[in-house]
């Protein structure tokens, strides 16, 4: 009897073991996304519930409390340089992103806390910062739960949050120029200076465009064939106003894209000779 009652026990075992194995897909599967942003980029570790069937907003998730925006573990972002986050200032770093959903308007919120699955675990004095949006409503739904990044910019772009028919947007901007400008002026120090990106830096930021110009003469100087180095001059030389100029240098980039059989740039210079009749 005892050796029938062990041989069961060995038996459970090993079919508790063979259960513990079992991997199955998660119903809400984690998601981990990093957007190169700026000088650095933005990290953001959640997970993406289904609406399945369910009331969201108002129900499953309520209004006026303190949601981990997600499920199972909590939602954490990171950003790579001090930033902007709706408006307040944030330094470099790891948060925890929570939300209070409402009907009219939502709280986001950044705190030092990275572990907050639910309201009674979030400590309000632990707070970074906290931003008040107004939701959207799309005109379809959205059957996984997302956190995306849009209208990316060299600055500036939007988070989404994203469920069923809402959304909310927080702008994030990141004040660089200071640091890219100190860069140019250590590498005009030395003698492989970068002309063709820093001009290409003045010329989208409304800085001295006569520099920009010489920058992009120089680098027309160093790869004679660049095609795009070409045409960036021409845009240039249309937007000091010297138009002669810059048809000529439209052309040169026509040439040299044809000689390469790269029919893009025969047509963004074809479009801008158009706006220099």
């Amino acid at each position: 009897m005892k050796k029938f009652v062990l041989a069961l026990s060995v038996a459970f075992c090993l079919l508790q073991g063979a259960q513990a194995q079992l991997k199955t897909p998660q119903p809400s599967p984690s998601a981990h996304i990093k957007q190169e942003f700026a000088l650095s980029s933005v990290e953001v570790s959640y997970s993406r519930p289904a609406v399945r069937n369910r009331s969201i907003f108002g129900d499953l998730v309520p209004y006026g409390k303190v949601w981990r925006t997600g499920a199972n573990g909590a939602t954490t972002i990171t950003f790579g340089e001090d930033v902007e986050f709706g408006g307040k200032k944030v330094a470099a770093g790891k948060y925890g992103l929570l939300t209070i959903p409402g009907a009219s308007e939502w709280v986001v919120i950044l705190t030092k806390q990275l572990d907050v699955t639910s309201p009674a675990a979030y400590k309000q004095d632990q707070d970074i910062a906290r931003v008040t949006v107004r939701p959207e409503t799309l005109p379809f739904s959205l059957e996984s739960f997302m956190i995306g990044f849009d209208n990316i910019q060299a600055t500036s772009m939007n988070m989404d949050i994203v469920w069923d028919k809402t959304v909310v947007t927080v702008p994030i901007k990141a004040n660089i120029d200071g640091k890219i400008m100190a860069q140019i002026s250590e590498l005009e120090k030395g003698d492989k200076f970068p002309y063709f990106p820093a001009a290409m830096y003045y010329m989208e930021n409304g800085k001295d465009l006569n520099k920009a110009l010489g920058w992009l003469t120089k680098a027309t100087e160093q790869n004679p064939s660049a095609f795009w180095v070409h045409h960036q001059r021409a845009n240039c030389l249309a937007k000091l106003g010297k138009k002669a100029d810059a048809i000529a240098a439209a052309n040169k980039s026509i040439q040299l894209a044809k000689e390469a059989k790269n029919d893009d740039y025969v047509a963004l210079n074809e479009k801008l000779l158009a706006t220099l009749k």
